[in-house]
């Protein structure tokens, strides 16, 4: 289920002194778990997570799961200090439990699976509790938590083997996004998904549901040139930055949305170029990621938002619009556009 409104969650913290999600959780059991996801029509990771959390929610009963539309929910944005997207937060009944950033459905998962596990242990909620999901069923699950999932002993940050420490390095070089499951955390599915896939050796890559192989096959994919066009690879962040301020002939990138705008200087920003009305443009939140809010610092050699493109060229902040706009210079070069 989608939230698109601030209205909603607003009305709910006002109504009920500060109770976050009462609107969303009186009515369930004290153990109901709630995963909020904040999300983005542009991101592919959000996607991703929104895959992983539709099966996760499929498999336990006592699970939630909203859809979030970050821009549209600026207030509880400020305030939870959500920067970027996919973020999930999660709730156990009432209480917030935990916030995660980023494509971390390991996390994710096990954060779930241990509120659901607690909750059993009370004699009063275990009705709420699914029962035991079959094996098969359970690594179909497992296969397909995101586009891209790798089976690894440890983790991308420690990994317990050469193979998996090979691998790792390997996707970190060609900015591959994945999921990732430990083998070490359960013997059940380390061995039998050796059966299930077909495959007795350990790192394997899952790519949409099916298996792609192990570290060598990898390897081949690297050295054929395949590898990027074969899995999800994150663009490199001054290619995209590039490609966001050059999706427009004038792009602002500013704080919030131009009809709800999140800061002092983004509001006069857009009040000035709502003037030129035979000048169309295109907006990017800088608040919706984090990723973008920080690099194109440093890309663009400014330090503050808003910041103003015309042909891919940054003119300035609101202070050299403002002198631009009363000079005449602005209209000059907002006509430039091509």
């Amino acid at each position: 289920m989608m939230i698109s409104s601030e209205g909603a969650l607003q009305q709910t913290i006002e109504s009920n002194k500060g109770i976050l999600v009462l609107h969303f959780t009186a009515s369930w059991p004290n153990k109901r778990i709630l995963v909020l996801h904040f999300t983005a029509s542009w991101s592919e990771s959000c996607k991703t997570v929104v895959t992983a959390l539709k099966a996760l929610q499929n498999k336990f009963t006592a699970l939630k799961v909203y859809q979030v539309e970050t821009e549209n929910v600026g207030v509880f944005c400020d305030k939870h200090r959500i920067e970027s997207v996919p973020t999930c937060v999660i709730y156990n009944g009432k209480h917030l439990e935990e916030t995660i950033s980023g494509l971390n459905m390991p996390r994710i998962v096990k954060a779930v699976e241990k509120l659901i596990a607690d909750s059993s242990s009370d004699n009063k909620h275990t009705d709420h509790m699914t029962p035991p999901v079959p094996i098969e069923e359970r690594l179909k699950s497992l296969t397909t938590l995101g586009k891209c999932v790798c089976f690894i002993k440890g983790s991308p940050q420690e990994p317990k083997c050469k193979f998996t420490r090979a691998l790792m390095e390997m996707f970190h070089e060609n900015k591959v996004e994945f999921s990732y499951f430990d083998i070490l955390r359960d013997e059940v599915v380390r061995q039998e998904l050796k059966k299930y896939a077909d495959w007795p050796t350990y790192p394997q890559v899952w790519l949409d549901g099916e298996l792609l192989g192990g570290l060598d096959i990898m390897k081949e994919l690297q050295a054929s040139g395949d590898l990027a066009s074969t899995l999800p690879c994150k663009e490199p962040l001054d290619v995209r930055l590039k490609n966001l301020i050059n999706s427009s002939p004038v792009m602002l990138f500013m704080k919030g949305e131009p009809d709800q705008p999140r800061c002092g200087f983004s509001k006069q920003t857009i009040a000035l170029l709502s003037e030129y009305k035979d000048v169309s443009y295109k907006t990017f939140d800088i608040l919706t990621d984090n990723e973008v809010r920080q690099g194109l610092k440093t890309y663009s050699d400014w330090p503050t938002y808003p910041q103003l493109y015309v042909n891919g060229e940054l003119i300035g902040g609101l202070d050299i619009i403002k002198d631009m706009h009363m000079s005449g210079d602005l209209d000059a070069i907002l006509k430039q556009q091509h």
